[in-house]
């Protein structure tokens, strides 16, 4: 199931794999993740539907699908349309039937119109864990829900470094949905530049660019090669089967940023757990150089390293987007957030991840968070900073080590 790209076009891959890396094999121990009771919001939730507790409407796709996003707390606000044909229902997603993707800080809900509803959450220890919808038979229930296995194949291969998670994919799509060509894969990340992304995918709103791959198909013309023609929203598909005629500039960077985030994170918690397991609990020395680059990685990503330029013009992003995104943001004081906008020359005021947040990170082992967090100190420091963080200026860094020591709970006592 190719689901962000099979659930969304969508994943990301640390910018350089290492020699040292371990080799993880998700399904055998330590991780036996088909084993693994899933502990995630859709887990939670299924639950709740098998037991009566939460009710779905299943008066039409539609209304479904607005209630199992309202079940989920996933703003509707989030949607992305995407009609390459990268997922497991490719036979009926293309330019003419575009499939909508929706997120939160941990699930990301997929649907397709005359498809499936598709869910990928994201379980605290074990990452992406795949489910599925059967089609809706108009009042006759809620469809059965299965945990999907056939995911795998693009989902814990190259573009996940082996172990589940997320993708996104930037392709020119045929009218078949079918891709012609492509633009980036097994990557994903805020680093990636803007020009490359967003192939097979609807672009909407004040993105300000002038050079993207999205809102175009192509066609293989014999003797003449591939021709491309603008597929603006609506031109083919009737945008009136979704919930949103919109696929919004500033849903899809903050997607971009969070499942390379994501994957990165679950990368680690892999190879963390199957090298504690080895030292029976501790980290053998012989583990250190690769704790090393693993910490380094996620310092790099967490304070935007190499984050894309946006176009000079800045973007506008969708207002209930923002809205709904800040809900749940954890202010210091002043009202300082890690959820604050910039939107002019990057896309957060404070480069600093707010995904530090969730369970995804909390949950990792201690000796590797406290590594990361080592390395963001040595960025973030006034004096003799590393100078791999010269993008962040004094006055930002310390609204950074503010916000965290004031928000951001186990930090090592001697954080600054």
């Amino acid at each position: 199931m190719r689901f962000l790209s099979c659930l969304l076009p969508l994943i990301v891959l640390p910018a350089a794999l290492t020699a040292l890396e371990t080799k993880v094999a998700f399904r055998e121990a330590p991780h036996k993740y088909l084993q693994h009771e899933p502990q995630d919001r859709f887990a939670k939730l299924k639950k709740q539907i098998e037991s009566g507790e939460v009710r779905l409407d299943t008066s039409n796709d539609k209304a479904f699908l607005a209630s199992v996003l309202k079940a989920l707390d996933v703003p509707v606000s989030s949607q992305l349309l995407v009609f390459s044909a990268s997922s497991l229902q490719s036979e009926i997603i293309n330019p003419r039937n575009p499939r909508a993707l929706y997120f939160n800080e941990d699930t990301y809900v997929g649907w397709v119109p005359r498809g499936k509803v598709e869910i990928i959450a994201m379980d605290p220890e074990m990452g992406a864990m795949f489910y599925i919808f059967e089609r809706l038979n108009t009042g006759g229930g809620v469809p059965p829900i299965t945990r999907s296995d056939k995911c795998f194949n693009c989902h814990a291969g190259l573009a996940t470094r082996r172990v589940p998670g997320l993708i996104a994919e930037s392709l020119l799509p045929m009218l078949s949905g079918a891709s012609l060509e492509t633009y980036r894969r097994d990557e994903q990340g805020h680093h990636i530049p803007l020009e490359k992304r967003f192939g097979g995918w609807h672009l909407t709103g004040g993105h300000h660019l002038k050079t993207h791959h999205a809102n175009m198909m192509g066609t293989n013309v014999p003797g003449r090669g591939i021709e491309k023609s603008k597929v603006e929203p609506g031109q083919m598909s009737d945008l009136g089967q979704h919930l949103l005629p919109t696929s919004d500039i500033l849903p899809h960077l903050v997607h971009e940023h969070q499942i390379g985030f994501e994957n990165r994170v679950f990368h680690a918690a892999y190879v963390m757990r199957q090298l504690l397991a080895e030292g029976r609990g501790s980290l053998p020395m012989s583990a250190k150089p690769e704790l090393e680059e693993l910490a380094e990685e996620l310092a790099r990503y967490i304070l935007f390293v190499d984050e894309a330029k946006l176009p000079k013009e800045g973007v506008e992003g969708d207002t209930e987007f923002i809205r709904e995104f800040q809900r749940n943001k954890r202010e210091a004081a002043g009202g300082r957030s890690l959820k604050d906008f910039d939107l002019k020359t990057r896309i957060f005021k404070y480069r600093c991840s707010y995904m530090l947040h969730t369970e995804s990170w909390l949950r990792l082992p201690v000796v590797l968070k406290d590594r990361v967090y080592f390395k963001m100190a040595e960025g973030l420091r006034e004096q003799n900073a590393n100078p791999v963080y010269s993008h962040l200026a004094a006055d930002e860094k310390l609204a950074i080590r503010a916000i965290l020591k004031e928000t951001l709970p186990g930090l090592p006592s001697w954080w600054r």
